[in-house]
């Protein structure tokens, strides 16, 4: 059964979810609930009403098996982008909103914007972004909480834009020390960059071991 959330900050177990993945209905997207929602596996996708998802399976980057094509090495040698890390987190998150994207609808609403703009400004959510000639050609987002990054979102208006974000967001990852690169699931995109799936309770497993660990990712 699907558990209604109200007022009071909890989630139930992860590993009780649906089928198809839904765990909970409700409850609202304040900083204290997302960051509970990241630490427990689970994560929002829609709102009116707000649901919260633990897929399985779970994709997932083995931040030591990362795959960069020779292309992607190529572009990373280069240097002809440009990539920073919280330089411009509204910009990044709007950039993914808008991203074409089949349908025509995206999750991520006025209302996650916000949302997430909040998670950034209390030092939970983070942004890279990829530039050239400084404009914005592309970037992602995702929740860093303990070992665990949980990217959400990415974007690019250039060629390999969002695949030298991934590399060097990867680079930054594996540096500070963190544990767990989450996908949520698996895209053509990211497959190609060497993403997995892994079973729920696999995930859960990974995820304890990430979130005690103390990272920074600034």
């Amino acid at each position: 059964m699907v558990a209604i959330l109200d007022d009071r900050l909890w989630f139930p177990d992860a590993l009780r979810a649906r089928h198809d993945g839904l765990v909970a209905i409700g409850g609202d997207l304040s900083v204290e609930r997302l960051a509970l929602a990241y630490r427990s596996g689970i994560f929002p996708w829609t709102v009116n009403p707000i649901t919260w998802w633990s897929p399985e399976p779970r994709g997932i980057f083995d931040l030591e098996n990362v795959h960069i094509s020779r292309s992607l090495a190529y572009e990373l040698k280069r240097g002809r982008i440009r990539v920073t890390f919280d330089q411009d987190f509204a910009a990044v998150i709007r950039g993914c909103a808008e991203a074409p994207r089949d349908g025509d609808s995206t999750w991520i609403t006025e209302e996650f914007i916000r949302a997430y703009i909040r998670l950034h400004e209390a030092g939970y959510a983070h942004s890279v972004e990829a530039w050239m000639n400084d404009e914005l050609v592309g970037g992602l987002y995702g929740v860093a909480v303990g070992g665990l990054f949980a990217g959400e979102s990415m974007f690019h208006r250039a060629s390999n834009a969002s695949k030298v974000c991934v590399a060097r967001l990867v680079e930054r990852l594996n540096q500070r020390g963190f544990a767990l690169f989450d996908t949520q699931m698996v895209t053509t995109a990211t497959q190609q960059l060497g993403a997995i799936e892994v079973k729920r309770p696999e995930y859960l497993k990974r995820l304890k071991t990430a979130i005690e660990r103390d990272c920074r990712f600034v």
